[in-house]
């Protein structure tokens, strides 16, 4: 039960990355962060490197997406901060997801040295 808990917060950080692609028109990007989940079912090193290296990939899209957001809202006068924080939020969770695959439990799982 404790390994599944560390498998939640990259699954939903991919599952969010997907629907911002969705969002945003990149269906193809969203088909893969969401094809992306299946791989932490999959108990190879290289299957948890790839979702890691997707993780880190996406927290930088997210604040690409943040300094994208911020300045557009800045130009309009318009709040700025409660976004800033939103989004921060959101990289800094898929920073974290990709470093629980590290922990223990997962690392184990996926036969990490």
């Amino acid at each position: 039960m404790l390994l599944l808990a560390h498998f939640v917060p990259p699954f939903v950080a991919l599952l969010l990355l997907g629907a911002h692609f969705y969002r945003a028109g990149w269906i193809w990007l969203a088909a893969a962060a969401a094809a992306l989940t299946l791989l932490l079912a999959v108990p190879r090193p290289w299957a948890a490197r790839t979702v890691q290296a997707a993780l880190v990939l996406g927290a930088v899209e997210w604040l690409r997406t943040l300094a994208t957001l911020v300045a557009l809202r800045l130009a309009m006068g318009q709040p700025w901060l409660r976004l800033a924080f939103i989004v921060g939020a959101v990289a800094a969770l898929t920073l974290v997801a990709a470093w629980l695959i590290q922990r223990r439990g997962p690392k184990a799982y996926f036969r990490l040295a």
